[in-house]
């Protein structure tokens, strides 16, 4: 095939493109069988004091992050560090840090880095990359179950439009109707929960956006940025592993 030089509009319509084949391209991960209903539909920005109630109930089982929190990743030797906000997405913010907590991250590798044709993401935290005999192309589609039920613990799409009060809960910014971008977008350097077709089924996988990607802000829900070591996440490879994580600050607002 002849090489051509494509147009900003052409690479774009690719990546959308490779963002439907399997199940999304950021969210591999198994749907939930039986997914979180999702909050009523709503043209405005906030969420008013009933669906506030109903997303309280909802989700009252999962972690939550009241404010800030800095984690701490090694690879290859290397510390990336990266400004969790829950002000922004409590719930998304409150998973993550409880599961570095946990240890969850350390030892699992990122299973799917993608530079070509321009850069993109680097994505990881499959449980199931911690075991090494695990077949490559299979990644993608673990979650993380939570030992006190036995079950996948999935958390809701969590995106909080700007000027909102509250995020919005189980919907894209398309479905919602909401036109203002969200208070966390994709520039370089951010940190968003992969997940399937279903909107409420993130459990564990992350990616970290190589490049400003605008395309996917109200669609994903970014729950923080990389702060330092931006320069170590542009050199991890495919099968590169999270040798540790680590929770510097911030943990009592969990």
């Amino acid at each position: 095939m002849p090489i051509r030089i494509l147009s900003v509009k052409v690479v774009h319509g690719w990546l959308i493109s490779l963002l439907v084949i399997g199940g999304l391209l950021l969210g591999s991960c198994s749907s939930p069988a039986n997914p979180s209903a999702s909050t009523a539909a709503t043209s405005s920005a906030s969420v008013n004091s009933t669906e506030g109630v109903q997303v309280e109930n909802q989700f009252a089982n999962l972690p939550r992050l009241q404010g800030k929190a800095t984690v701490e990743m090694i690879v290859n030797g290397s510390p990336i560090k990266i400004e969790v906000d829950g002000d922004a997405a409590p719930i998304t913010a409150g998973n993550f840090v409880d599961l570095v907590q946990r240890g969850l991250y350390d030892g699992l590798s990122f299973h799917r880095v993608v530079r070509q044709p321009s850069p993109f993401v680097v994505q990881g935290g499959d449980p199931q990359s911690a075991n090494p005999n695990f077949p490559a192309n299979a990644l993608g589609t673990g979650s993380f179950v939570d030992p006190t039920t036995s079950a996948p613990r999935y958390v809701p799409l969590e995106i909080k439009p700007q000027g909102a009060t509250e995020p919005l809960y189980g919907q894209t910014f398309e479905a919602a109707r909401i036109a203002q971008p969200p208070q966390l977008t994709h520039k370089r350097g951010a940190v968003a929960m992969a997940r399937s077709q279903a909107p409420d089924s993130a459990s564990s996988q992350f990616y970290f956006a190589l490049a400003d990607l605008e395309f996917l802000d109200g669609s994903y829900a970014v729950f923080g940025y990389v702060t330092e070591g931006m320069e170590v996440v542009d050199r991890i490879q495919q099968g590169d592993r999270i040798e540790s994580a680590t929770v510097l600050s911030g943990a009592e607002n969990l």
